[in-house]
């Protein structure tokens, strides 16, 4: 068996400790602040502060403590390197399904991982979701109109800016009460259902 040994170079580039200077600098300036500024609240020199920012030195962690505690942040915020984007789904975009009950959009384009994010927007008054249930939590809001939830024995009425939570496992349906009504619906995922990432 040949066993390959990892140039020298590698290992160093992993050792070594990590740029903080573009992220110190970024925080530095979104605070208003100027060198001087940071020097005097963190006890440190603007020399130093200097070739920090320039990435010519590595601080310690309480050099890092310091310089946070200067700028309000988290120490963390000094170690993030890429960002990912953020993901958008635009309202044209989003995946919409038919029902008796009237429309449903998929706000996140199916695309969460621990929460389904849907908008039902209801018919005429009159027009239900037949009962239903499935795993997990869910949330609702109510954006404009009136609609009728029933679980169980528990039946409520909700109008703009109400908020109901229930146990999605328990049966449960919804009446519009009146037309041209839209309700965000946020439903936490159990972890059965979450979808697998599979490790390259």
């Amino acid at each position: 068996m040949t066993v390959e040994r990892r140039d020298e170079s590698e290992e160093r580039a992993e050792r070594r400790r990590p740029a903080v200077g573009v992220q110190i600098r970024r925080w530095r300036t979104d605070r208003g602040m100027t060198l001087a500024n940071v020097a005097e609240r963190s006890g440190l020199n603007v020399g130093y502060l200097s070739q920090i920012e320039n990435d010519k030195a590595s601080p310690s962690l309480s050099c890092l403590s310091a310089i946070a505690g200067a700028l309000a942040v988290p120490a963390a915020w000094f170690l993030i390197e890429d960002v990912p984007p953020p993901l958008v789904v635009r309202a044209a975009d989003r995946p919409v399904t038919a029902t008796v009950f009237g429309t449903i959009e998929h706000v996140d384009g199916h695309a969460s991982r621990d929460v389904t994010i849907i908008e039902v927007k209801g018919g005429q008054p009159g027009d239900r979701i037949l009962a239903h249930s499935h795993a997990g939590e869910e949330h609702h809001i109510v954006v404009r109109g009136r609609f009728r939830l029933s679980q169980g024995d528990h039946v409520i009425d909700v109008g703009p800016g109400d908020y109901v939570r229930w146990d999605g496992s328990i049966p449960h349906d919804g009446e519009v009460l009146d037309g041209d009504g839209a309700m965000l619906i946020v439903r936490i995922l159990p972890s059965s259902e979450r979808p697998r990432t599979i490790a390259g």
